[in-house]
């Protein structure tokens, strides 16, 4: 399978604030970030668990950053507190690629729906690339989301650098 151009990284952290703070000194932002991501279902390793997690998102140029945070105990799809998480991708079929993915070796560790019903799926691919992957559908409110962090952060002056959602 073909992995889609990234239209994202991210980066694990134990603080999604104090990470956005960093990345702000160096220019990238504004940072939007929601705190404990409403899901409405999740599986690890194809167990029904919790993903309690928080993220923030800015524009790197062309590329979203994602600043990720999982609270809590349990299965734990997010590797470590630093480093590359993972790196996203548009799929056209979330479970067509997410099969496939598994099928070339990237086992499916996370696999998810938000509270809005946005499906997403993390494939490990540490073992080849350092790495998950993430994949989802590009839907429309997925698409206004990247805009809107996009166009925030054109011609962006450093003023209100961190916005909770």
């Amino acid at each position: 399978m073909t992995i889609g151009a990234p239209v994202q990284i991210a980066y694990a952290t134990d603080d999604v604030h104090a990470a956005a703070r960093r990345w702000v000194q160096h220019g990238v932002g504004p940072f939007f970030v929601l705190e404990h991501i409403a899901l409405a279902d999740a599986e690890v390793d194809g167990i029904p668990s919790e993903f309690d997690h928080s993220s923030a998102y800015g524009q790197w140029g062309p590329v979203m950053v994602e600043l990720i945070c999982q609270h809590g105990a349990g299965p734990d799809p997010v590797v470590g507190t630093s480093g590359v998480h993972h790196v996203a991708s548009f799929v056209d079929d979330l479970d067509t690629a997410s099969a496939q993915l598994s099928a070339d070796g990237f086992e499916r560790r996370l696999f998810a729906h938000t509270a809005g019903g946005q499906g997403f799926a993390f494939h490990d691919a540490r073992s080849t690339l350092g790495h998950l992957l993430e994949i989802y559908e590009q839907t429309a409110g997925l698409t206004r989301f990247y805009s809107m962090v996009r166009d925030a952060a054109v011609d962006w002056d450093g003023t209100d650098p961190i916005r909770v959602l």
